[in-house]
């Protein structure tokens, strides 16, 4: 048993009376794994307001004129890494009041500040084959002001649909190098597409949308989610200078 005088701590050797040796050496091989936070919030609309925006979400599926397929960084198709509909022009203002309503235990939940903000949203539509492979939805080159990512899921009852999860990927760092490490080994968390619920990440959390599987292959049986994103006003103008679709 050590005694009073001694400190014991895995891998620190000590003695009473005696300098600490230094801790053994950690392989370099090892991994940090840091789950990603997801606030997730359900039932947040309530059933009416939700149904009601679900039959909107529908009707621009349907319709199909204001649907375009979705692209990666608002300027590249590629069916490969994402297929999928999006209505940059759908409307959701009683969306965006509840977001404005639950913003402050989302902000002590993520410990981040979206003062000031703007935001930027589209309307993503999911059916039988749609998929996101795994991403991130802000870089130092690709929308930096994004703050805050939310998604908001509708779909029909019961679930027309299967698959298209949410895929948050832990963080998996070498201890020493590189800034990524292998992505094989990452390990993840996935988050139910449930109707009226809503959930919140940081943009920067490597993310995907799993496979949807919609055997009816019907426009108003799609996942649908609202896919946004709180931005920070761009110095030069002043405004949010958000862009983009995920």
């Amino acid at each position: 048993m050590a005694g009073p005088d001694t400190v014991t701590e895995p891998g620190i050797a000590t003695e009473p009376g005696t300098a600490t040796e230094q801790p053994s050496p950690v392989s370099t091989d090892a991994i940090w794994r840091l789950p990603v936070t997801v606030c997730r919030i359900t039932g947040l609309l309530g059933e009416r307001t939700a149904g009601a925006l679900l039959e909107r979400a529908a009707a621009v599926a349907s319709a199909g004129e204001a649907l375009q397929p979705s692209l990666i960084g608002d300027r590249e198709l590629a069916p490969d890494f994402r297929r999928s509909r999006s209505c940059r022009e759908f409307a959701a203002p009683e969306l965006l009041a509840a977001v404005d309503e639950v913003l402050e235990a989302v902000e002590h939940t993520l410990g981040v500040s979206c003062r000031n903000t703007e935001p930027d949203y589209t309307l993503n539509v999911h059916n039988d084959g749609d998929f996101y492979r795994p991403h991130q939805d802000t870089s130092a080159e690709f929308s930096p002001r994004r703050l805050l990512t939310f998604v908001y899921y509708l779909h029909g009852t019961p679930r027309p649909f299967g698959g298209g999860a949410l895929r948050v990927f832990d963080a998996a760092l070498p201890l020493y190098g590189g800034t990524t490490g292998e992505w094989e080994k990452r390990t993840w968390r996935d988050w139910e597409p449930e109707h009226d619920s809503i959930v919140f990440f940081r943009p920067t959390a490597w993310h995907e949308v799993r496979p949807v599987s919609c055997p009816s292959r019907r426009p108003e049986d799609s996942r649908f989610a609202v896919n946004g994103w709180l931005c920070s006003p761009d110095p030069a103008t002043g405004a949010s200078g958000a862009s983009g679709a995920r």
